[in-house]
């Protein structure tokens, strides 16, 4: 765990298979704390299994699980010799609800040891995986498969994870991992999930190392409160400012907009920096932090390093479709790329990054011809009906199904799915799905690892970009 509070760089955990395992193998190898996005998990692994698996990637790291009955499980369901021909829609990953399926239990099992496996492939250096707190259904099977593989560290955002540091310690102290799921509506306010991995698989999980954990925080206040109300410990903390891409925190206080409808950030929005080295455990600054000297500012600020993402996007190894890494590192090359934080994009609720793309659901007349359908589930919430039975729903969904359901219609106006889009954005989209794409507000980076705006860069560059050998980047004309 030392070797982890050393890194100056983490890589963001980005989107859906935005951080692929073998972008995390690269920052790995090269140095920093390689990430792998566990977001969806699940649906990266069954497509990619439908596609016949390229390169072999999956069906390597499932030879090397150790409960083969599940591993061949998942191979049976999914996995499609030469791949579906092209603009067959995927066969349909079942709904997480409370009460999971075998099958979707070892989906989820084995495609986030999967994950983590390819990232720790031919070396020895720590890896992390990122999860985002509101996608809570599949929480306690994500984390046993990738403490199979030997995950490092986990990293999350998007909700406030007090639970989190418990359920890692009982899975590798070998008790029964729980995790409390809101249901709105609820009397009691909330379900408890549990799961028994030796009573599923029959066999005990032996000797599992307990992975450092880092929240994503938003201000000293929130790293306070996980310190002190967390149900274990915590190692350190990635503090992001409202610049970085995927979801942020909302501001503090009354919702205030610009006049292009953006979230106003204001001074309670500042993190004190001297406060967060006060709680006496190292942290790392993320948004807008991708250059040398930003690496210095955060270090003399008392950081042990940053954590940057959006440079990672768009590098070689990123899992982000062709088509759209090429357009925004013109656009951003040219400095004309556009940023919006939408305050109504994300069915989260939370403010969320969209880069302006033609052709995308970051274009209004896109979204509108877009049928609205929920069909990935993955940020359905739960709610109880008044006969008692829990169902779900979610604002992206048919806004005529959500009402229903019992939800406000104005929770549905500009919401897109981000399940479907994300998926689209990593080239994992079902047929006439559009992308969509979350970016960081800075990406100045570009000017210095590109010649010109059809070049690209690795990985291995941005690693020696940010840790200051720039003379080996782009030569001078």
């Amino acid at each position: 765990m030392e070797i982890i509070m050393e890194q100056q760089i983490v890589q963001g955990g980005m989107g859906v298979y935005i951080s692929t395992p073998f972008l995390a193998n690269t920052v790995s190898i090269n140095g920093g704390l390689g990430t792998v996005s566990g977001v969806a998990a699940d649906r990266i692994m069954a497509r990619t299994l439908q596609n016949g698996d390229p390169g072999s990637h999956f069906r390597r790291a499932l030879a090397h699980f150790p409960f083969q009955d599940e591993a061949q499980q998942v191979l049976d369901a999914y996995y499609v010799e030469g791949g579906i021909p092209k603009g067959t829609p995927y066969k349909t990953v079942p709904a997480f609800n409370l009460t999971p399926s075998r099958l979707l239990i070892a989906l989820v099992v084995c495609a986030n040891f999967a994950l983590v496996w390819l990232a720790k492939e031919g070396h020895t250096k720590p890896v992390s995986i990122n999860y985002l707190e509101k996608v809570r259904l599949p929480h306690i099977y994500s984390f046993v498969g990738a403490m199979l593989a030997g995950v490092d560290c986990i990293t999350m955002g998007a909700g406030i994870p007090l639970q989190v540091p418990g359920v890692l310690d009982s899975i590798a102290e070998g008790r029964i991992p729980s995790y409390r799921v809101t249901i709105d509506g609820s009397q009691n306010g909330t379900v408890t999930m549990s799961f028994d991995p030796r009573g599923y698989f029959r066999k005990p999980l032996l000797d599992l190392k307990r992975p450092a954990f880092l929240p994503i925080v938003s201000s000293d206040v929130l790293a306070s409160l996980l310190l002190k109300k967390a149900s274990g410990s915590v190692q350190g903390f990635i503090v992001e400012a409202p610049t970085a891409g995927g979801h942020n925190a909302p501001p503090r206080g009354n919702l205030k907009l610009d006049d292009k409808g953006q979230p106003v950030y204001g001074e309670r929005d500042k993190v004190d920096f001297t406060k967060m080295a006060s709680l006496g455990l190292p942290f790392w600054i993320g948004g807008s932090y991708a250059s040398p000297q930003s690496l210095v500012l955060a270090q003399a600020s008392g950081a042990r390093g940053v954590q940057v993402g959006s440079i990672f996007a768009l590098c070689e190894e990123s899992g982000m479709d062709d088509r759209f890494k090429r357009e925004i590192k013109r656009q951003g090359f040219r400095g004309q790329l556009r940023v919006r934080t939408d305050v109504r994009a994300s069915p989260t609720g939370f403010p969320f990054k969209v880069a302006i793309l033609d052709g995308t659901l970051s274009d209004d007349r896109v979204y509108e011809a877009r049928q609205r359908v929920c069909n990935q589930y993955g940020l359905r919430t739960p709610y109880q009906k008044p006969d008692g039975s829990i169902a779900f729903r979610c604002p992206a969904e048919n806004v005529n199904q959500y009402v229903r359901k019992g939800g406000k219609l104005e929770d549905t106006q500009g919401v897109r799915c981000i399940c479907n889009g994300l998926l689209a954005t990593a080239s994992f989209g079902n047929p006439n799905e559009p992308a969509i794409i979350t970016l960081g507000d800075d990406v100045s980076f570009l000017r210095h690892l590109m010649r010109d705006e059809d070049d690209s860069y690795t990985a291995a560059q941005v690693m020696k970009y940010l840790l200051g050998d720039r003379d080996s980047l782009v030569p001078s004309s």
